[in-house]
């Protein structure tokens, strides 16, 4: 179920962004290999000493000012 949940958000919120990132190749790729840094570290073992999760912490933070960057490029244009 977990899975099913990630998969309908991650359609989801391809839907509602599509629009906005179709012209910004870079950052739609940057987006890419974030989310997929993002899975990777979730799937990793949690025996970090907190590294991990922190990790984790950074890369979505990471996710937010790109697509906060996409969202000010589409408004600029």
């Amino acid at each position: 179920m977990k899975k099913q949940t990630f998969i309908v958000t991650v359609a989801l919120l391809f839907a509602v962004t599509a629009p906005v990132i179709a012209d910004q190749g870079n950052m739609n790729d940057a987006l890419g290999h974030l989310r997929a840094a993002r899975a990777s570290l979730e799937r990793a073992e949690r025996n970090k000493g907190g590294n991990r999760e922190r990790a984790i912490e950074h890369v979505n933070a990471a996710i937010h000012e790109v697509e906060a960057g996409v969202a000010f490029a589409g408004g600029h244009h």
